[in-house]
């Protein structure tokens, strides 16, 4: 398997290197035949080439089995047409990859932001390709435009077939867990939009009569998710309530940097961690590995759904058990989880974890 790893802007050298030391030791202790290649994107690939991604780049990365993609901080880079491309859209967008996959869960033994007592285990499946977002919404241009100075105006783009796909990814993880969706939605002031995406997800709910559908205003949802998180169990909505849901649930159930995150397309995956890139801390050594190495443990469990290879299943449930492993004890905890533990350091425990896993 061909793993196509960049680095990206920030800390995401310092996190991605640490997921490659995890699946270094996954490979070995798996035999996974892993094989990695790296390249630049971001500021590093901006200063080199002009541009934060290259067209060769993204052509090439269509090869690959999977992606690790670092932290990109695309609020600072100029303009598209100065060469600052959004990596991260580009790699939906492009490449297709549409299905966000987010869970959230809280540890018993770290603290987390809900109320006492509360617990929270879901899986928010965001379509990624389409929605309010003006970069992935129009086949030429950009959704976005200002008549006058002092009129801006905003096109959203929901589409039958994104709705439904998403919607199917939805419904078959939810086979696999609690066998509950809750479809996310406005669709009583977004009577077409989200109306046609509501439409979809019922439609596509048909096919999967063991698993239960229930749906909820995007607003409800966010006191929802505060008051009583263990009523969710795999939410499914479209790109925009996606992006803000899934940080508030991550934040909830203890931090962003505890939450894994992929994006995933029929035929590739790419693992990029859910935080931003964090340049105050970029190179100190303190930033928390934890999301970028959970989301190479999903990707390693996507390789092995989609290419049936137990394998590779068996490493990815291997990664996430080592991070809870470490993170358990509070000494090998990183700075802002209250411990004293560098990212390189962590990422170490963590693939000292997963090595000893086939024997164990």
């Amino acid at each position: 398997m061909r793993i196509l790893v960049l680095p990206g802007d920030g800390i995401g050298p310092e996190i991605v290197n640490s997921a490659v030391e995890v699946l270094d030791a996954a490979n070995r202790a798996f035999d996974l035949g892993l094989a990695f290649d790296h390249d630049d994107i971001g500021f590093a690939s901006l200063e080199r080439h002009g541009t934060t991604l290259r067209d060769d780049l993204l052509e090439r990365a269509r090869t690959y089995d999977g992606i690790l993609l670092g932290t990109i901080s695309h609020a600072d880079y100029p303009k598209p047409a100065q060469g600052g491309i959004n990596v991260s859209a580009a790699f939906r967008g492009k490449l297709d990859l549409y299905a966000n996959v987010r869970p959230a869960r809280t540890r018993t033994f770290l603290d987390s932001n809900l109320k006492a007592g509360k617990t929270m285990d879901l899986v928010i499946m965001r379509e990624a390709t389409e929605g309010f977002y003006p970069d992935r919404n129009m086949h030429l241009g950009w959704g976005e435009m200002m008549p006058t100075p002092d009129l801006a105006l905003s096109v959203r783009k929901i589409s039958r077939h994104c709705s439904e796909r998403i919607a199917r990814r939805a419904f078959e993880l939810a086979q696999k867990r609690r066998k509950q969706v809750t479809a996310i939605h406005k669709a009583n002031s977004f009577h077409m939009t989200d109306g046609l995406f509501l439409d979809a997800v019922r439609h596509v709910a048909r096919d999967f009569p063991e698993v239960a559908l229930n749906d909820l205003l995007v607003d409800a949802s966010t006191a929802h998710l505060v008051r009583n998180p263990e009523r969710f169990d795999v939410i499914v909505t479209e790109n925009f309530y996606g992006d803000i849901l899934s940080d508030l649930a991550s934040e909830l159930s203890g931090s962003l940097g505890l939450a894994g995150s992929v994006m995933a397309g029929d035929r590739q995956c790419c693992a990029q961690a859910q935080h931003g890139s964090a340049p105050d801390i970029q190179g100190l050594d303190k930033a928390n590995p934890t999301s970028m190495i959970l989301s190479a443990g999903m990707l390693m469990g996507w390789l092995g759904e989609h290419r049936g290879n137990a394998a590779f299943l068996r490493a990815g449930d291997a990664i996430e058990r080592a991070v809870d492993t470490v993170l358990r004890n509070p000494a090998t905890r990183t700075a802002d989880l209250g411990g004293t533990t560098g990212t390189c350091a962590f990422g170490r425990a963590v693939a000292a974890e997963v090595a000893t896993a086939r024997r164990g």
